[in-house]
């Protein structure tokens, strides 16, 4: 096998806020990507709107910096930044596929949290070569020696018992913010002792290996992403195993069903910082954009025509979480999105097919609505919030989630959920976890007041979970979970104990009305918002729902009271951003979405109707 001396491949993986995007940032700026009077945003791989609002990464990018050697020559160095969060799975495997070894970015105080252990469960099932990178050792609650154990009992959890030789790991100590790292370690909330990234390259250098391959060999590129150019159509985003690809040249294009066309290439991109920019020929290790091809799929290959080896093809993980989507059925439909029919959502869902292999769309029962399955809430939601921005109108259903018959029992997916919480609120967090069928499998206490718990528990008891935790915890507690593993089905968990408070006929919201009913529960409406019948407008602290008018004027007459005028106090309205309504949601309620609005409805709108079902559920 010969190597590519003057070229690394380098993905960075980490828990969700850990500082991967910060910290390319910083390799960007110390490389001399940018002019040193440059106006750069910060995150600047956050390329997405979505992106920067959250604050995450969802889609996996790539640049590449050129690092300078003591001798003079340069070595190019391809990073790719993946998302944190295990509901994008996806787009870390697919990072993974085009590198030869990771960086793992911990946080200093944060240490190991569940989507470090998803990332790094990838990446050493891949037998990638790991750089534990200690990030934020500047934060003043750092606690350096104990995250670095930490690290070393995932890895040891993680690892088979012949892998032994993996916990001889290299460990940089980093504060990316200020674009400082170093081997040794700092004291706790002190800085590096190098005033750059040097040591940080130089890890890179000799624990990555250079990309390795056969002379000889006949062309292959593996497809591992795809974009869009409004100049050149759908570019490929391939890893280039063996041979050379050129501007303009014929190869085989190997699909994924097994059949092999002829096709020529019309452009050749390779990048460099955030530009990509034309390029004649890219070699074994190269990560290169190619047009021509406007079916092209991810996982597919391009061979050498005379000889044409296929590599196998992307494997990702199976959906867990599923919701339907379909067409606005509501009485407001059509007032302010400019998609309304069943042929453009269809059309929406397949484009969406082409770019990400972690969801599945099937058909139901009705023709304007799908099945749309994906890893979790927090992916399928950044789904529906793209689309509504591209100014589709959406009936979004409650999410559910995917069970699986094994060994002829029915099987769930459970999550692992990792609580950060004050000690105040531990027996009320736990008394909350106990009644969604869980099992506490940790709990450390840190000795600053905050206590850390890990629970195992079914994927639908975290459904509506966020936002009754923080309520409890007042805002204080922090989150977060990644699928488990398939369990036997836990038995019956108890839905949101609340009711809803439902319109029960159409118009405009009055403040009079809304006077009235502040005392029944939480609205969700203002003054002069339109209403029809089915519509949510509140929450009724009492289990069942209860029909309300919101629209219910004042009498006027023509004789004058002294309190007549009174200002009438109204509560603000509670509003839901798209994940929490999702939350909210029972079985027989759903989403109505548009570009201006998301409205809580009934599935079913006519009140009749739906006292006819509930009188069938009690006799069934």
């Amino acid at each position: 096998m010969s190597v590519r001396a003057d070229l690394r491949n380098v993905a960075i993986i980490a828990h969700v806020d850990h500082g991967k995007t910060t910290l390319v940032d910083a390799m960007l700026w110390q490389s001399g990507a940018f002019r040193a009077n440059q106006d750069v945003e910060k995150r600047v791989m956050d390329s997405m709107d979505l992106e920067r609002e959250k604050g995450i990464t969802i889609l996996a990018k790539n640049t590449a910096v050129d690092h300078a050697l003591a001798d003079g020559t340069s070595v190019t160095i391809n990073i790719i930044d993946t998302p944190g969060h295990a509901d994008f799975g996806g787009e870390v495997e697919r990072g993974l596929e085009m590198v030869d070894g990771v960086l793992l970015l911990v946080d200093a105080s944060e240490g190991p949290l569940p989507q470090t252990r998803f990332v790094l469960r990838k990446a050493l099932a891949k037998h990638l070569p790991i750089v534990v990178v200690i990030n934020k050792v500047d934060r003043a609650d750092a606690r350096i020696s104990e995250v670095t154990d930490e690290i070393y009992e995932l890895f040891l959890d993680l690892l088979e018992d012949d892998e032994a030789h993996k916990l001889d790991f290299p460990v940089v100590y980093c504060a990316a913010k200020a674009g400082r790292a170093s081997l040794t370690q700092p004291d706790d909330g002190g800085m590096p002792d190098s005033d750059n990234l040097e040591p940080l390259f130089g890890v890179i250098m000799s624990a990555i290996p250079a990309p390795e391959y056969t002379d000889g060999a006949p062309l292959q590129a593996h497809v591992t992403n795809l974009d869009a150019s409004p100049y050149l159509g759908r570019l490929a985003l391939c890893r280039v195993i063996n041979g050379t690809l050129k501007r303009g040249q014929n190869v085989a294009w190997c699909k994924a069903d097994g059949s092999v066309q002829n096709v020529k290439l019309s452009e050749l991109l390779m990048t460099h910082a955030l530009e990509r920019l034309p390029a004649e020929q890219a070699g074994p290790g190269d990560i290169v954009a190619i047009a021509g091809i406007p079916d092209i799929m991810i996982g597919e290959t391009l061979s050498d025509p005379d000889d044409p080896l296929p590599l196998p093809l992307i494997h990702v993980d199976e959906p867990s979480i599923s919701m339907t989507i379909g067409i606005n059925t509501s009485p407001l439909a059509g007032k302010s999105g400019s998609k309304l029919t069943a042929r453009l959502l269809k059309a929406r869902l397949d484009a969406e097919l082409i770019g990400n292999v972690s969801i599945r769309v099937l058909p139901t029962e009705r023709p304007d609505t799908w099945e749309v399955q994906g890893r979790g809430e927090l992916q399928l939601a950044v789904l529906v919030e793209m689309m509504r921005r591209e100014g589709f109108e959406l009936t979004v259903g409650k999410p559910q989630v995917l069970t699986r018959e094994i060994d002829g029992k029915l099987h769930e997916p459970f999550e692992r959920l990792t609580v950060d919480i004050p000690e105040d609120h531990v027996g009320t967090v736990t008394q909350l976890l106990g009644t969604r069928r869980s099992r506490m499998e940790q709990m450390i206490n840190h000795g600053t007041g905050w206590v850390r718990m890990e629970f195992v528990l079914p994927a639908r008891g975290l459904i509506g979970f966020r936002t009754e935790f923080l309520t409890q915890t007042r805002g204080t507690g922090i989150m977060h979970h990644v699928f488990e593993c398939y369990e036997p089905w836990a038995g019956e968990i108890t839905a949101r104990s609340t009711g809803s408070l439902v319109a029960d006929r159409t118009g405009a919201v009055t403040s009079y009305a809304l006077f009235n009913l502040q005392e029944r529960g939480v609205l969700f409406v203002a003054p002069s918002d339109e209403v029809y019948e089915g519509m949510i407008v509140g929450e009724n602290p009492r289990n069942e729902d209860m029909d309300v008018n919101p629209t219910k004027e004042k009498k006027l007459t023509n004789v004058r009271s002294s309190t007549g005028e009174e200002l009438e106090r109204l509560i603000p309205p509670r509003v839901h951003s798209l994940e929490q309504a999702l939350e909210f949601c029972r079985s027989d309620e759903c989403l109505e979405v548009t570009p201006a609005h998301v409205r809580l409805r009934k599935v079913t709108l006519p009140a009749h109707e739906r006292a006819k079902e509930r009188n069938r559920a009690k006799k069934g």
